[in-house]
């Protein structure tokens, strides 16, 4: 459809002073996520560790603290390797309507434009949401069809670096045959948000939702047996799913003894509140594992100088967090590792993939492994 020119348009033809244009408020700039302070691991009130030559490792089979150089580069366990049986990855989707345990939340207001109501202190505006879990599960070569296996369950699926890591450590008999059961999270991220429902509670829940809704799933789809005996059964996860991974086994040490984390979120991220643990995850190095006798646990634990900090109150400092448990495991004479890593981040990649192979075969000493280890 023809239109008129604007009059400011024929103005500025005829006066050579071109068109007048509206001027558009430039877009605000996002403010800048604050950086993290670079922590030094010698700072008064941190555990003793043992400082490694740059690129180097803790042996697998010791205890205690160490602190890893700032050059991260990745173990050969990490690539695929020629020769090496690889396994099968089995993937299937699990739907909100379908869990008891979890039938799915979100932060913010309902669909449709109506304000959701105020949920509990630190959920903020919520509503129902509905979800799809993503689940992969990985089959190594050399599992018999119909045998019991050990197996881990890892946070924030699916970990495809996790599987071919596995591939090579049981190819050097570094690992027992285990199956990894790699869960996705049910999305969102922090309080009110589901993926914090399931991961920041301070509870048993998500063990056993993994337990009744997840493991006969995997069971059925793959045709795989797992192992009951908590000594053949591992947790691992970063960040929130790093204190999920914690909690799983703390709660439930019937079913799961072995426990990895990547800048565990052992801080106060809990929503909604619980009387209980009023701190959240920061209640395992605070009040928790001191106040308990020692539970049949072992774990590896990793924080980078870097990662994450909040002034808003003093109960969000990943690295404080992280070197509180440390504290408190080695008073409690647990069998644990810690790393901790320069030049890293929050869940740092690089530092992963320098350490997964030696963390995972760490966290499974012990354990049976057959044949000699290459």
């Amino acid at each position: 459809m023809f239109r008129l020119p604007s009059i400011a348009l024929l103005i500025g033809l005829m006066t050579g002073a071109g068109p007048a244009i509206a001027q558009t408020p430039a877009a605000a700039t996002p403010p800048a996520r604050p950086v993290a302070p670079t922590r030094d691991p010698s700072t008064p009130g941190y555990v003793t560790a043992k400082e490694l030559p740059d690129g180097a490792i803790p042996p697998a089979n010791a205890d205690g603290n160490f602190v890893l150089g700032p050059t991260h580069n990745p173990a050969p366990e990490m690539t695929a390797q020629e020769g090496v049986p690889q396994g099968t990855v089995f993937n299937f989707t699990m739907e909100s309507a379908d869990s008891k345990f979890y039938p799915g939340i979100a932060r913010g207001a309902a669909p449709g434009g109506n304000a959701a109501p105020t949920g509990p202190a630190g959920m903020g505006n919520t509503h129902p949401a509905p979800y799809t879990r993503q689940v992969a599960v990985y089959v190594p070569k050399q599992y018999v069809p119909g045998t019991e296996a050990p197996f881990l369950v890892g946070a924030d699926g699916p970990d495809r670096p996790l599987f071919t890591a596995i591939d090579n450590l049981i190819a050097q008999h570094r690992l027992p045959v285990m199956i990894a059961i790699s869960i996705g999270n049910g999305s969102g991220d922090g309080p009110g948000s589901e993926r914090g429902l399931e991961y920041d509670t301070m509870s048993g829940r998500y063990a056993e939702f993994v337990e009744t809704e997840v493991l006969p799933l995997v069971e059925k789809q793959c045709n795989v047996k797992l192992t009951k005996d908590p000594e053949g059964r591992a947790t691992m996860g970063g960040s929130s799913g790093g204190s999920a991974a914690m909690a799983m086994a703390w709660y439930h040490p019937e079913l799961y003894h072995r426990v990895l984390t990547y800048s565990g979120t052992y801080v106060n991220q809990q929503s909604p509140p619980n009387p209980e643990t009023p701190h959240g995850a920061w209640e395992f190095h605070e009040h928790l594992i001191p106040n308990a006798p020692a539970k049949p646990l072992r774990i590896w634990m990793e924080v980078g100088d870097r990662d994450n900090f909040s002034a808003r109150d003093n109960l969000h400092d990943w690295v404080v967090a992280n070197e509180n448990m440390a504290k408190v495991l080695a008073a409690k004479g647990y069998h644990y590792q810690f790393a901790f890593a320069r030049n890293a981040g929050h869940t740092d990649r690089a530092v992963k993939q320098q350490t997964l192979p030696e963390a995972l075969e760490y966290v499974w000493q012990g354990y049976p492994v057959a044949g000699p280890k290459n």
